[in-house]
Parts: C-alpha cells; structure tokens; sequence
C-alpha cells in the first residue's frame, strides 16, 4: 500500500543518535554548502533580485542569496517542490518557489507535481493537506511548529459533538483546519469557493466550520443558514473598522480590500472582500492608485513586487506561524529530510475524500 514505508518505525543508530526517520533512511543527508556572498552567488542570483529589488533592500540582499542558491541547486538535486502560500516572505515567494498560491491554488496544484519530495512553505495543516492529496509522496515541512490559531480552535472531537447536536446536518470545513478535523467533514472549502461549496450540497442548513468571521461573510452572500464555530484567525481578528476609517479619513480616494477572515466591521469598511487570490486579482486588474491591503503583510510585499506602479499602505499584521517558516530552515529540511509531515492512515483516508470533492467541485 503506498505510503507504508513513511509509517514505518524509524531505524536504529549509534547509541547517542537520534533515530533516522523513514524520508533520511530513503534519500539519505546532504553535507551543508558553502553560504558565503561571493561574485559568482551574485551572478547567478541576479535575475532573481531583480524580481524583489522593490522591497528586498539591497544590503539585505547578500544574506538571502546564497541560501536561495543553495535551495534552488539542491531541489534540483533532490527532484523536490517548493510549495510557498501567498503569506511567506518575498524571498521565499518569488525566489526559491515553484509552486504559489492560496489554499486552494496549493491543494489544486499539489496533486499535479511529479516530484517525490514536496515542501511546504506555509503552515502545518497546508503541508498535511499536501500529504493527503499526495500519500505515496514525502512531504516536509521547515518548521512543525508552524501552525495555526483558527486550525487549533476545533478538534475533530468537536465536530462529531455538533454532528450529535444537529444530526444529518453536513459539515462543511474550512480548509484551515486538521486531518482530524477533515475526517470528519462531508467536503472543504477554502474562502475563494465557500460560497459554491455551500450551495452545492442543495441543503438549506450546513455546520460550517471553523472561521466564525468567514462564516458570517459567507451567510451574506447565499439563503442556506449556516451553523457556525468561534474559530478566528489571530491575524485578521485584529484588524478593526476603527482603523480603516482612519485610513479613510486621512486619504479619501484610497482603496480597502480585505479577506473575509476579517470581523464583520471591518468588512463594512471595505471596497472589496475576497481571497488571497482574488484580491491578488483585483490590484492588477485595477491598477490603484493607492490601497489598503487588509490581510497578512508580507502578501502586500509579494503583490508589490509585481505591481510596481500601485503604492501599498500596509496594517502590518504578521502571523507569527508563518514567519517560522524562514531560507535557512528550508535548506536546512531539504539537507537533513526534515521535518516530515506523517499521517495516520485511518484519519487520513477520511480526511482526503473531503478535500477530493472540493477540488471536483473546483474543477
């Protein structure tokens, strides 16, 4: 059965070792390059500062760039992806990514690599969706730690309670949220298609879990009723309609997007709601002036970058899990094989039908 050998039990070492986990024993630990900034770092380098000059200084630039050459040579080396979500620093995003992304772009694009090895820059439920859209795959992720506050508000545990409580009632999952939590879901979705998931079950009432502000947003926009979680991302509940109005005020003609993992005033205040992606979307198509970018900061950085003529007003929210996932932590998960993302095989199977009937859904 594919996958088996991930589970297995890890190897025995010398005495004093820490034991060798199922993705060293099978691609074995690369000795770790020379990280020095030197002409021929620079040379090979440079295509890709031009594409982050606008907001990578240039005396920040000699850090980061022998370890994106590092990373972008050992990939190769390793026949390995790098998935980076829209909320990884510009120098993860635009210089040693191949594929990027919202949850959705990531779970859809995940299941095309033909690379053996994925790594997952973002949080840790994206890198275990990867795993379960990908069982025969190694996964890793740079940081296990990374995880994530709107993920942890709910335990698979949780969802069969409400189950109890509202039977026969389907529960619709945010896709920022666990296995555990996924196995126990009739289909995902991510805030770009939560709308038509919703709709697609031809239902007039949905458990929707676990994003209450997403929750909120989405019962705006259809008549099916939903019955929701207090789960909030630590990021976007800190924003305020308070805030924007200030913005506002002091600049009249600016522009407000924000995602719908917002509190509700906050998208009062708003000229559009939408995904990552969407709002990505929406600044190269209208090319604004001025915009207020209502989400996790570093996208701001990443839109810029390929939106020079559009000036960015930043309410610098950062989300400490995603910061976790840093150029020397990559290098270091792609060297040494770690950290990798297992799963177990009972909650797995009934975790990746969910996601499956979102992306056929999509598709």
């Amino acid at each position: 059965m594919p996958g088996q050998t991930l589970h297995s039990a890890p190897a025995a070492v010398a005495p004093g070792l820490p034991p060798l986990t199922p993705a060293q024993l099978r691609y074995g630990i690369l000795p770790k390059p020379t990280l020095e900034w030197t002409p021929e770092v620079e040379r090979a380098t440079a295509h890709l500062y031009e594409k982050v000059r606008t907001v990578i200084p240039a005396v920040e630039w000699p850090f980061f760039a022998p370890y994106v050459k590092a990373i972008n040579e050992l990939k190769a080396q390793r026949g390995a992806v790098i998935l980076a979500h829209n909320y990884q620093t510009p120098e993860i995003f635009h210089c040693v990514a191949d594929v990027v992304g919202d949850s959705l772009q990531l779970a859809r694009l995940a299941t095309k690599t033909d690379a053996d090895i994925i790594v997952q820059c973002g949080v840790h439920f994206m890198a275990e969706t990867s795993k379960l859209l990908n069982p025969g795959k190694t996964v890793l992720i740079p940081d296990s730690r990374a995880g994530c506050s709107l993920a942890a508000s709910i335990t698979g545990a949780d969802v069969r309670l409400l189950k109890q409580r509202y039977p026969g009632v389907p529960v619709v999952t945010y896709v920022n949220s666990s296995a555990d939590v996924k196995a126990e879901t009739d289909i995902c979705c991510t805030s770009s298609n939560a709308v038509k998931v919703v709709e697609s079950l031809g239902v007039d009432r949905v458990i929707f879990l676990p994003d209450e502000y997403l929750g909120k947003y989405v019962a705006t926009q259809t008549k099916v009723k939903l019955i929701l979680w207090k789960g909030h991302c630590e990021v976007h509940e800190r924003f305020t309609g308070a805030e924007l109005r200030a913005y506002r005020d002091a600049e009249p003609g600016i522009q407000i997007i924000a995602h719908p993992e917002c509190p509700p005033d906050v998208l009062a205040e708003a000229d559009f709601t939408g995904s990552t992606a969407h709002m990505i979307d929406w600044v190269k198509t209208r090319q604004p002036k001025r915009v207020v970018m209502v989400t996790e900061c570093s996208m701001a950085d990443n839109v810029a970058a390929e939106a020079p003529n559009v000036e960015f007003v930043r309410p610098c929210n950062l989300c400490p899990h995603m910061k976790r996932i840093t150029l020397p932590k990559i290098l270091d998960s792609l060297l040494n094989m770690r950290e990798e993302v297992l799963i177990d095989p009972a909650i797995a199977e009934r975790a990746r039908l969910p996601i499956e009937r979102m992306i056929a859904l999509a598709a």
